[in-house]
């Protein structure tokens, strides 16, 4: 079962998606990230990412998405070091996640090197949780859980970097749920909603984290490319 992590909080829905295509802040600072929004649009919620075609017939689908004020590249080394314990942790409610231990405030370089087949445990200690499905540097990371090892995924969990105006980058993240998941044995009547909400406290949270940990780092300059608004 997709464990501890998912079983306190959730990370699911129940609608399903269609096809696709260091500086300290201040008070204000702080009440400006907590009015953030992470609500996708209709066309984000509509369109495939990366990942979607792993679960062909989802029952249940959710998108989230933040604009951060960083490139893409900034924001990718966030993601890689994601996962409870020893990794960077998930950037939620660590009381709940990642055994009180804080995720990190700074870019890991040991944590950096990621392939297909990665562990990231969901919580401390665990020896299962999300493996690494899919990626491709600095455009998207999908992961997923199996029940067994080379079983198809029964959740996958993308998370989706593109170019946004005003050297900014929109990270999409949708879950998705195969009928084989379990629902930790509650009547699906149940169990959807619960996950949908848990599944919405904990993301909103993380995306929220993210952005605020990016762009809290200096910017590399130098790099930066102008990109006309769209």
């Amino acid at each position: 079962m997709p464990g501890e992590k998912f079983q306190a909080a959730g990370r699911l829905t129940a609608k399903t998606a269609k096809p696709w295509g260091t500086g300290t802040r201040c008070a204000s600072e702080d009440r400006v990230g907590r009015l953030r929004s992470v609500r996708a649009n209709r066309l984000e919620h509509a369109r495939v990412l990366p990942g979607d075609e792993l679960i062909c017939d989802a029952i249940a689908s959710l998108t989230h998405a933040v604009t951060i004020r960083r490139p893409r590249k900034d924001v990718w080394p966030w993601l890689v070091q994601m996962g409870a314990g020893s990794r960077g942790g998930w950037y939620s409610y660590d009381f709940i996640d990642n055994g009180r231990r804080p995720s990190a405030d700074a870019v890991e370089p040991g944590l950096q090197a990621v392939t297909v087949g990665t562990l990231f445990p969901a919580m401390p200690g665990a020896t299962d949780g999300f493996h690494v499905l899919q990626l491709q540097r600095d455009r998207y990371l999908v992961l997923g859980w199996r029940p067994a090892a080379g079983a198809p995924p029964i959740m996958t969990w993308a998370f989706v970097l593109e170019d946004w105006p005003n050297f900014s980058t929109r990270l999409l993240v949708r879950a998705r749920g195969a009928s084989a998941y379990p629902f930790y044995g509650l009547p699906r009547w149940i169990g959807e909603p619960v996950i949908r909400l848990g599944h919405f406290v904990m993301e909103r949270q993380q995306l929220l984290t993210i952005a605020s940990r990016v762009e809290s780092q200096p910017r590399d300059a130098n790099r930066l490319v102008r990109r006309p608004a769209a």
